[in-house]
């Protein structure tokens, strides 16, 4: 599969077989990730990976739209490290761009995922730095749960021209 069938065939998938994924496509996505550009080349992200079956259980008692979680086989929570910054607040663009990578990489290895936003809601920040004990610098921006899919998506085509302007509005 090439980039560009990658980007238009993504869908954000929420229910998986109960097939395990191997921690070589696991290092595969995180390295996907790792590739996207940040400001200054700071990187300032982290990862932690959440493969144990009771803690992605627990996640819908702080996240109601990550139901999925108790079918996904691993999931991967996108954080940003304050103490990696060198331009203060493009942590969430660098971010924002490493999941992106998660997610169209796990396309193009035939797992499904989906983005579930965590950052800005001050509560479910709250919750996942507490539920994880993630260090005070370091800020959850959204949790990506991963498994094989459980029934094929259809491609949509989402282009629209009326969104297009040049030069000038």
């Amino acid at each position: 599969m090439n980039t560009s069938e990658a980007i238009r065939t993504r869908r954000s998938v929420r229910s998986y077989l109960d097939k395990p994924i191997p921690k070589g496509v696991i290092e595969e996505l995180l390295r996907a990730a790792m590739s996207a550009p940040s400001a200054g080349n700071e990187q300032p992200w982290q990862f932690l990976v959440i493969d144990d079956r009771k803690k992605l259980d627990s996640i819908t008692g702080i996240n109601p739209n990550a139901k999925m979680c108790k079918e996904a086989q691993v999931a991967i929570l996108v954080c940003g490290d304050a103490t990696k910054e060198k331009y203060p607040g493009f942590w969430v663009q660098d971010c924002s761009a490493a999941a992106q990578n998660i997610l169209l990489a796990a396309r193009e290895l035939g797992v499904g995922s989906v983005w579930t936003g965590i950052y800005p809601i001050p509560e479910r920040v709250q919750a996942f730095k507490k539920h994880f004990g993630l260090p005070d610098h370091i800020t959850p921006l959204c949790l990506i749960p991963l498994g094989y899919p459980a029934k094929d998506t259809a491609h949509v085509d989402r282009f629209q021209q009326n969104r297009i302007h040049h030069n000038s509005w």
